[in-house]
Order: structure tokens, then sequence, then C-alpha cells
């Protein structure tokens, strides 16, 4: 298997998941306090970057200019960043709790650029420490982050070329801090009925999409898996001709890739890229879609002249 392809299944480095999972919740609080709203939550999104997960740039409290906060997962600090060039670096040691972190990255942004309050309350995960006060997930081991590291860079990479030329309204490849996932959305421009009235899936799934990701997993499934889901999806939408070992999970809705899977292939890139292409197709074809946009999906991005 490719070294830069290593494994990552949840079920292998839970302990450090979990906490690293409640760091990126911080700065997902953060963005989705500070940033001006947008349709499908997209401001409350994160960035794989080259050095870790993001916030865009966020408008500082006091009206100083721009905040940023990343976790840098190749020196393992969270970082916090003003436009006008002050950073504060809080280290991410192997048995710091999350709370110390928590309530380190919240000083540093007040000192920055002024205080701001966030809800504490982690989402979407089976614990409900607030986060300012989580001592129970402090296991950080830097090994692991940074195999996950080097997982995740590959399939953000991977979703990026999926995404690149679809001529309709898309998502750039996010990092979801709820769920711990990265991923694309790809729209057909029709508006559609949220699956429930909770707040996320209210504001987040109120149009006709088709979503590809990536994550490594969590305690319903252990495993580092490409997934791909449509909203809304009809009666038997999860029978689908995909490539090998791609299937329906039932339990999760969604046509599930594993990663191990993917990095045994004898090209992961392509391997990956298939499942995604196909589950796509299959979705636009039983979604009804206009074919010439689902088309676009499975062209080459449109020349440069």
């Amino acid at each position: 298997m490719p070294a830069d392809w290593p494994g990552c299944s949840y079920e292998h480095w839970a302990d450090t998941c979990d906490t690293l999972h409640a760091h990126v919740q911080v700065l997902g609080k953060l963005a989705a306090r500070l940033a001006p709203p947008e349709p499908q939550l997209q401001h409350a999104a994160l960035r794989l970057t080259a050095r870790g997960w993001e916030t865009a740039p966020l408008p500082a409290p006091d009206g100083s200019g721009a905040l940023a906060a990343a976790l840098d997962l190749r020196s393992h600090e969270a970082v916090v960043e003003h436009s006008g060039g002050a950073a504060q670096r809080i280290p991410l040691t192997p048995d710091r709790p999350v709370g110390d972190v928590t309530q380190d990255v919240l000083a540093a942004v007040a000192r920055l650029a002024g205080p701001v309050r966030i809800d504490p309350a982690p989402q979407e995960v089976p614990w409900s420490v607030p986060l300012d006060a989580d001592r129970d997930h402090a296991r950080y081991d830097t090994g692991q982050v940074a195999d996950y590291f080097a997982a995740a860079t590959q399939a953000a990479l991977v979703l990026a070329a999926f995404r690149a030329p679809f001529r309709g309204r898309s998502t750039p490849v996010n990092a979801w801090w709820g769920s711990f996932d990265l991923a694309v959305n790809l729209f057909s421009g029709e508006p559609a009925r949220p699956p429930s009235e909770d707040f996320i899936m209210r504001n987040a799934m109120d149009a006709q999409e088709v979503a590809v990701g990536w994550w490594p997993g969590d305690p319903r499934y252990g495993k580092a898996a490409f997934y791909a889901y449509a909203h809304p999806a009809p009666a038997g939408f999860g029978q689908a001709e995909l490539p090998p070992g791609a299937r329906w999970e039932a339990g999760l809705g969604e046509f599930v890739l594993d990663w191990d899977d993917v990095r045994s292939a004898a090209d992961p890139r392509t391997a990956a890229l298939e499942f995604a292409r196909a589950a796509f197709q299959h979705a636009c074809t039983a979604c009804e879609w206009d074919p010439a946009l689902a088309a676009s999906a499975a062209g080459a991005p449109p020349a440069l002249h």
C-alpha cells in the first residue's frame, strides 16, 4: 500500500480521533458565531489546508480586521491569527484535556481580536460535556494524527478533482466539524424539503443535492470510507451498479467504499474517483436531474483561454 495513503480507521485510533474532533468543534463554533450566514450553513464550514483544519478569515469581534483559527497538524498546535500580523499558538500535547485547549483558544481570540461567546455544547457526537469543561478527551497521539492528516489530504484532493468539471452550483471541499468529515455537495438547482425540523437539517438540506465525502469513521461505522448520498432519495435508491468493493449501507443511508479498499488498489486515486463518479451518475439518474448537468461532472474541467 502506498505510504502516503495510510490507514486511519476510527477503530484503531478512537481516543485520539475523538480528541481531535472536539478540537475542531471549537474552530467550527467560532466560524458559526462570527461569519456572515450563508445558504446550507456554508459559513460554518471549515477547510482542510496544507497545515490542517482552518476557518476562513472571520470578522474580528472588536472590528479591528480579520481573525482566523487553525489546528496545525504538522506542528501540533492550535493557532489564532489576526490580519494585523499578531498570532498566538497553543500546544496540542499528548495528555492535555480539550477543556484546557478550548479555554486557551478563546483567551487567544480575546487578546487578539476581542472576546467572543460560543455555544460550548458539542454537536453530532455521543458525548455532551461542554467543550470548555471537557476533561474526558485528552489523548493526542501525534503519529496517529499525522496518518489521519495524510489520508485526509489524499481524500480532499480526490473530492476536489471529482467536483472540478461540474457546471452547476457546488460547494468547495468542506471540512465539517460536527460529523468530522470532508465533503462536496453538488446541487441540481431545485429546492427540497428538509428531512426534519432539526436546526441543522432545516438549514443545510433545503435543496436537491448529491453529496460525496470521506470520513475516518465513528462509533456507528468503525472504518474510514468514502461515501455518497442523494437528498431527497427515491425508493429503491440503494440499488446501483458501482465499482468493486462499493456497497449500500442501509444503516447509514449511504453508499460507501472503505478506505482500506481504496488504499490497497493499484491506483488509489483512480479507484476513489471511479466510486465518486459512479455514485453521482446513479444519483442523477435515480433523482431525474437534468442530463446535461449530470453529464458535466463526467467531463474535463473547462479549458482556460
